[in-house]
């Protein structure tokens, strides 16, 4: 690495990229007099014979090297032997100006705009600089960032809501500095937990006896009885050895992914094409190898793990309920066919923990494979109504991410008041009690669902509790967001880039138990009222073509026969399917 350093030309890339392509510039030592020379230097203050040096060392640095892929794109598991890739700005500063990479046979291909981003040239801050100034102009290149956040409509205006716990899901929009009463529709709350009068008594009761805060990390004076207790009980709840708790779910899949893609030798990543940011910032940061497969696909999950070495360690990552889709994995088979190829498994159960299963462990439970799920990551800050995630796992793999892990190690631990509240929660939602509040709200969602899709608006049809509207245009998008709280009281959070992609731009619902059907009913005729104004094309109810998962042919006559359209577990069509047989019995039986 040191050698590749010296040399004035590669030096102009980002240390990243030089990682990257290790052993291919390696094996270019021999004919480059600046590596050469550092190698022999390097060599005789080591007593070694210099000459051997960089072909010995770029077989060792050819196993160690990783890759790291920002694109959420599926991408070939290996590249071939006589291309590679750089970014357009980097292969200019190394390819074309280097004399022995010039004569290489290697190949350069445009990187993606998301690596392209991270490579900086001195052209391209030499245009920052301030007009006649030394200096980098700051405040400038802010300005200009926002402003073409502000110009294609992804520029985030919050919106300034006070919720209300007598009356959940009741809140008020504070933006005029005076208070409107509106109803909450997106909300992550999904349960209405945060407000359930066994939960308020637990941290008002951890709150008088324990104080606010905690006082400090779990190693130096912040940890408690309340702490390991949650983590037993947590470990319990998805049937596990052992269980670590951290300050958010982002946290909980950026550390433990870090942490084994840093620790495990050769480590290979596989990762959906449709999974969240803090597992994509995890995986990307490891260094490790890293190959991404389409969204909730069994068949190119496996073609990827035929290409990996199979001695070497791999990890599948992978979401059970997709928070923007609605759609839910094929869990079974995903996690077969990553042990068929000696993969671990880690599952994130974020948008499921509390909703699913008879207890509320989520996905797993409810299609009774969680010993198929070798680590399961959760949050205490949606189902749950309160804060915080945590992993669960075999006791050796959740100690090896307590003693290595630092976004765990090195953060404040959580305060005893979220631990009790979140200890309340896990346990109603365990009982018969969690069991009739996860059956209102599935009721809930198919009688909003089946509003929208009759007023031809565009509702995804999906397994799940959350029902995306396809807008499709940014600034449309967030103009029925404004008009729906400001005009009619009616909160839903419109989303946008990057959050979805671009063209897919949506208003995201989801229904708690709490909504009557009075609301309901007067949400889906506001929505349509505005959907018209702003010149939205209204729908008629379509079959598509084709399954999305295993590509079968689709029509409405086939939904109704009794052979299923899709073989995988959790399909949209199959779960429609079902749906539309149990319509039609009761229909006959009326």
């Amino acid at each position: 690495m040191a050698a590749m350093k010296s040399c004035p030309f590669l030096n102009k890339l980002s240390l990243n990229g030089i990682r990257q392509f290790a052993p291919l510039l390696m094996g270019k030592a021999d004919t480059c007099p600046y590596m050469r020379q550092t190698y022999r230097l390097k060599s005789f203050l080591k007593g070694e014979q210099a000459s051997a040096a960089p072909a010995a060392q770029a077989a060792q640095a050819s196993s160690q090297a990783s890759v790291s892929v920002n694109s959420t794109e599926p991408v070939p598991p290996i590249m071939p032997k006589d291309k590679t890739s750089l970014t357009g700005a980097a292969a200019a500063a190394a390819g074309t100006q280097c004399p022995f990479l010039a004569e290489s046979p290697m190949t350069v291909s445009q990187a993606s705009p998301e690596v392209q981003e991270d490579v900086s040239t001195g052209t391209k801050q030499s245009q920052e600089m301030s007009d006649g100034a030394k200096h980098f102009d700051y405040e400038g290149y802010f300005a200009r960032q926002l402003q073409k956040k502000k110009e294609d409509h992804t520029y985030r205006v919050f919106k300034n809501v006070m919720r209300d716990a007598t009356s959940f899901p009741k809140a008020f929009d504070m933006s005029s500095g005076k208070e409107k009463d509106i109803t909450v529709w997106c909300s992550n709350d999904y349960l209405g937990m945060s407000w359930h009068p066994k939960v308020q008594e637990a941290v008002r009761t951890a709150l008088m006896k324990h104080g606010a805060g905690a006082g400090g990390t779990r190693n130096i004076s912040g940890n408690s009885p309340l702490h390991v207790h949650l983590e037993e009980r947590l470990a319990k709840l998805h049937q596990k050895e052992a269980g670590l708790i951290f300050s958010s779910c982002y946290v909980a899949n950026d550390t433990t992914l870090f942490t084994l893609g840093k620790h495990l030798p050769g480590m290979h990543f596989f990762s959906d094409a449709g999974n969240h940011a803090s597992m994509i910032q995890g995986i990307r940061t490891s260094m490790a190898q890293k190959h991404v497969f389409r969204h909730n696909d069994p068949d190119h999950l496996e073609e990827l793990l035929r290409s990996v070495d199979p001695s070497l360690p791999k990890v599948v990552a992978f979401e059970t309920v997709h928070s923007m889709d609605g759609s839910i994995c094929p869990t079974v088979e995903m996690c077969d066919v990553a042990h068929r190829y000696g993969a671990l498994t880690f599952v994130d159960e974020v948008h499921a923990v509390g909703l699913y299963g008879d207890h509320g462990a989520g996905v797993g439970e409810q299609d009774n494979c969680m010993d198929k799920m070798d680590i399961i990551s959760g949050t205490l800050g949606k189902a749950f109504g309160n804060m915080g995630g945590y992993v669960v796992g075999s006791a050796k793999m959740i100690d090896m991410i307590r003693s290595y892990g630092s976004g765990f190690i090195f953060t404040t631990s959580l305060p005893p008041t979220v631990l009790s509240g979140a200890m309340a929660s896990v346990d109603v939602l365990a009982t018969d009690e969690g069991r009739e509040l996860r059956a209102r709200q599935q009721s809930n969602v198919k009688y909003l669902r089946e509003k929208l899709v009759a007023a031809g608006l565009p509702a995804s049809h999906s397994p799940s509790h959350i029902i995306p509207i396809i807008v499709g245009d940014a600034q449309k998008c967030t103009q029925l967001s404004d008009d729906l709280i400001y005009k009619h009281g009616i909160y839903v959070q419109s989303i946008n880039y990057p959050t979805v992609a671009r063209g897919s731009e949506r208003l995201r619902v989801a229904p708690t138990p709490h909504h009557t059907v009075e609301m309901m009913d007067d949400f889906v005729d506001i929505l349509t009222k505005l959907w018209k104004e702003a010149g939205l094309e209204l729908y008629g109810q379509k079959c598509p073509d084709q399954c999305e998962a295993c590509h079968k042919p689709l029509s409405l006559p086939l939904l109704f026969k009794t052979e299923p359209v899709c073989q995988r577990s959790n399909c949209t069509y199959s779960s429609l399917q079902v749906k539309l047989l149990h319509f039609g019995v009761e229909e006959v039986k009326n």
